[in-house]
């Protein structure tokens, strides 16, 4: 969507900070032995406390409240009582809700308990390629120099980024144009505008490029093991630094 008026401003702000602290809160509890089906209950109860409506469920039927994936599972996992977290771990939670009309969408990627250093320099790696990205989201810039930021911080930390997974339009419904890749397209011609609200969330991993899906039908993850992060936020693009919501 295109910003209109203050009143889309503070609607998408509001179903933001929601999200928002849907997101902290079940990062919080992240620890081993705690399921995924535990951490998207503690999401469903700050939504329902805001009137939130689940995104993934309004808009796809999706089988929990938030979107919670686990080491090689990339994105789109599905809470469950089966899934118990362990030392070492990485799990990304990812926050998707409506308020009043308007939809926003976060992420995050969490460690569990002590990690391996491969896998705490990834986290860092993904947090920064987020913020080069968003650093490039301004109004009259080309879209594509978000991917060319992303991929130039994923090579200098020596990590892949997955090419198949990318931000996205947001604010109306879960998931409008444009798309806004983490790889740079030099035949993308796309200009960002200021108001456009937009997601921006890259896919690192330790060696796939590229994700697949899963048995389960939902779960999109590496094809060769390999574990991965996720960092995202929803902002509005302006002439200056973008305005994040979440």
């Amino acid at each position: 969507m295109s910003i209109n008026d203050e009143q889309d401003i503070e609607g998408l702000k509001r179903i933001g900070a929601v999200v928002a602290e849907a997101r902290d809160a079940m990062g919080a509890h992240v620890a081993p032995g705690v399921t995924t089906a535990e951490l998207d209950a503690i999401g469903k109860q700050i939504l329902d406390r805001y009137g939130a409506r689940s995104a993934p469920q309004l808009a796809y039927g999706f089988p929990g409240a938030t979107c919670i994936s686990v080491n090689d599972r990339l994105a789109h996992g599905v809470p469950s009582r089966d899934c118990v977290l362990k030392a070492g771990d990485l799990v990304n939670i990812d926050v998707s809700a409506e308020l009043d009309g308007y939809w926003a969408d976060t992420g995050a990627s969490f460690p569990v308990g002590a990690v391996s250093a491969q896998a705490s320099a990834l986290l860092s790696a993904t947090r920064l390629a987020l913020e080069d990205g968003m650093s490039k989201a301004r109004a009259g810039e080309p879209l594509r120099n978000i991917g060319r930021a992303v991929e130039r911080r994923a090579k200098q930390c020596g990590f892949q980024v997955i090419r198949n997974l990318c931000g996205h339009g947001v604010g109306r419904y879960i998931h409008e144009a444009p798309s806004v890749p983490n790889t740079y397209d030099r035949d993308d011609r796309t200009v960002l505008r200021a108001g456009l609200v937009i997601t921006i969330e890259p896919f690192l991993t330790t060696s796939a490029t590229m994700a697949v899906d899963d048995a389960d039908g939902w779960t999109l993850r590496t094809p060769d093991g390999s574990r991965g992060a996720q960092f995202e936020h929803t902002l509005i693009v302006t002439g200056g630094r973008p305005i994040v919501v979440t």
